[in-house]
């Protein structure tokens, strides 16, 4: 069984020197109570962590909550680990189903006031709408506009819109990480998308009200 206490982790998430241990002597040395071996898992993994807890909280201190918690979870459960995949596997489904329930924890009303888009994001929208075949480009107002709809999406379907669209996994992989059913991922993928759409046409309607 491994030991309660939660490990420490850098908030930065920024890798530090470290040998080149495997993955599966180090869970061996924890379980057998070496319980300083967690820190080279902490050390080697958290980067990504952090990079995915970052797709779904805005605010550095939710990410790094995010990152403990997942941290936290993975060391109470190291016994649980059956090595049937590889650990980073194991930790990522940890780490999304970590997300998931942040964004249902802070779910809250998201309606954002459109009237207030910044230029580019406008500009962007103005030409996407009149040829969305352009290829017009400005990845940054882009990028700006997505995660304004984001934002707006209930947890589920901000969940499967990153999993789906952004990140670009496949849907048995989507299943894997959130524990639901290829049915039920592919149900939610056709709402959320569904979502999105209703979110876009509340944008455009107001940008010419």
């Amino acid at each position: 069984m491994p030991p309660s206490p939660a490990p420490p982790i850098a908030a930065t998430g920024e890798p530090l020197p470290s040998g080149e241990s495997n993955d599966d002597q180090r869970i061996a040395a924890v379980l057998g109570g070496a319980t300083e071996s967690f820190e080279g898992l902490v050390v080697k993994y958290s980067p990504r962590l952090f990079a995915t807890a970052r797709r779904y909280a805005r605010r550095e201190n939710d990410v790094e909550d995010i990152v403990q918690e997942v941290w936290t979870k993975a060391f109470q459960k190291l016994a649980t680990f059956r090595r049937d995949a590889p650990f980073e596997h194991w930790l990522m489904r940890l780490a999304i189903r970590t997300c998931y329930d942040f964004l249902r924890q802070h779910r809250r009303n998201r309606e954002t006031a459109f009237s207030e888009l910044s230029d580019p994001e406008e500009n962007w929208l103005d030409q996407f709408s009149a040829d969305p075949d352009s290829g017009r480009e400005d990845t940054a107002a882009a990028r700006q506009l997505v995660e304004r709809i984001l934002n707006q999406l209930s947890p589920s379907a901000r969940l499967i819109i990153t999993l789906l669209e952004i990140e670009d996994r496949p849907v048995k992989e989507i299943a894997q990480l959130t524990g639901w059913s290829i049915t039920l991922v592919k149900v939610r993928a056709f709402r959320a998308r569904a979502e999105m759409k209703r979110c876009l046409q509340r944008i455009t309607q107001n940008m010419y009200l």
